[in-house]
């Protein structure tokens, strides 16, 4: 895992400065699973919830029919993007998310691992082309509730910004403080200066010290790579 979270404070702590990011930019950053092509919020990737995340029943029975599918098509590669969305979904539905903890539970982690596997044969499918709208959800399964793989939830991003004309500062942001938590400094610090950038004056200064603040109680939090 990237860091540890399990401490009651500590995970407390990141909420809270990811929470501030949010009010400061009107609810529209969505530290690990903004685009415009997904619904939820902020506080709905902090805490590793799929806005689908009821019919636990219905969401199993169309996984295994794009199993089947996969199997029989393998070459099909938004079968294999509908499967990692799947699994998303389903890792947060039922017995498989937390609500006491606002965690997934280890079902719910083996489900994201299940998405992020069809999410990487559909990469290797699609090539430079992938399912954005898949790729908005990736980046909270590879966030800081779910599998904590930086290095993926940077690349999914970037997918997304890509693909939008006029991609916004609090995308940008985003960027900046996943590529800082997967040790991409450069990165981190271009998406930080394009962000403040696109900010309308008045919340340049604010929008930077929060990215700053993010950035750091992830290096306090301690990192990895391992993405497990």
């Amino acid at each position: 895992m990237l860091f540890d979270l399990r401490g009651r404070g500590r995970r407390r702590t990141v909420q809270v400065i990811y929470a501030s990011l949010a009010i400061l930019m009107g609810g529209g950053l969505v530290l690990f699973g903004i685009g415009g092509a997904t619904s939820g919020g902020l506080i709905d990737a902090i805490q590793g919830k799929s806005s689908n995340s009821s019919g636990t029943d219905a969401f199993q029975k169309r996984v295994d029919a794009l199993e089947k599918q996969t199997t029989t098509n393998p070459s099909n590669a938004q079968a294999w993007a509908q499967l990692a969305a799947l699994h998303f979904q389903l890792a947060g539905s039922g017995a498989n998310y937390d609500q006491a903890t606002q965690q997934y539970t280890a079902k719910g982690k083996a489900e994201l691992r299940q998405a992020s596997n069809a999410w990487q044969r559909h990469l290797k499918l699609a090539g430079d082309k992938p399912n954005t709208t898949v790729a908005n959800q990736m980046v909270q399964a590879y966030g800081i509730s779910g599998l904590q793989n930086y290095p993926e939830a940077v690349k999914a991003l970037e997918f997304v910004i890509d693909a939008t004309p006029n991609a916004t500062y609090q995308q940008y942001a985003q960027l900046a403080v996943l590529a800082h938590g997967a040790k991409q400094d450069r990165k981190a610090t271009l998406s930080a200066d394009k962000a403040v950038s696109l900010a309308p004056k008045a919340q340049r200064k604010t929008l930077r010290d929060q990215i700053k603040a993010a950035q750091q109680q992830l290096d306090s939090a301690g990192t990895t790579t391992s993405g497990q």
